[in-house]
């Protein structure tokens, strides 16, 4: 349960779809306490392209009706694209693939701020969670590689701190939160992960325990399912 936020609070996940966003929304579901929780996606009503500012704002203007909310999780991105997986060294590089995992992995998402934001509900307890990499940390990166989606990555987190910085300044109890999930069973890991990965729902609950006791400190945080602070 997310104990921290008011009672009968609303809840939205974007990227319903995927292994762990429908395991977030499965879990809010199960929460008494949330009064109701709205799932989004490619294929849901209102529908959202992530590549499409239009369909970005289309899908807000659906959903003010059913706001303010409390909790907005986004758990849009993707590693393969267009059936290619991530570059593992400089000459495999190519201009349309870095783009695209730039638009989908970090413009999308920054579109999805833009738009819903202003849905948040105001003076009152408010988290914004998305789905971050640890391989996006600068800091942390030690074996090199995955040029596109760790730059993807990394340009996400920035674009998230420095919205935390403006969403403080209306909503000062606001909490946004850069995620990293774990190595997750997922279509979008599956390539590259071992049978230790996590089961989705595991993960969820993770991070939703880790999002209900974050405290709003005008800033993002970069935190693991574990609730450990990353390096940005």
């Amino acid at each position: 349960m997310m104990n921290s936020l008011p009672e009968g609070y609303r809840a939205l996940v974007i990227g319903a779809r995927g292994a762990i966003g429908s395991a977030l929304l499965l879990q809010l579901q199960n929460d008494p306490r949330c009064a109701a929780v709205k799932g989004v996606s490619r294929d849901s009503s209102p529908g959202l392209d992530l590549l499409s500012e239009t369909s970005i704002a289309d899908c807000a203007r659906d959903l003010a009706s059913q706001g303010p909310f409390h909790l907005v999780l986004d758990a849009t991105g993707a590693l393969t694209l267009n059936g290619r997986g991530p570059e593992k060294r400089l000459d495999e590089l190519e201009a349309t693939h870095l783009l695209s995992a730039m638009h989908l992995n970090a413009v999308g998402p920054s579109l999805l701020l833009k738009h819903l934001v202003p849905l948040l509900a105001p003076g009152q307890r408010v988290i914004w969670g998305k789905l971050s990499a640890r391989v996006g940390s600068i800091e942390d990166n030690h074996k090199g590689g995955w040029y596109g989606y760790r730059s993807a990555k990394a340009a996400l987190n920035m674009l998230l701190q420095t919205a935390a910085i403006e969403i403080a300044r209306r909503r000062p109890l606001a909490v946004v939160a850069a995620l990293q999930p774990g190595t997750v069973q997922s279509p979008l890991s599956q390539p590259f992960v071992g049978s230790d990965a996590l089961p989705p729902e595991q993960a969820a609950q993770r991070l939703l325990a880790v999002l209900d006791a974050l405290l709003p400190t005008g800033r993002a945080q970069f935190v693991d399912h574990l609730g450990q602070h990353l390096a940005w």
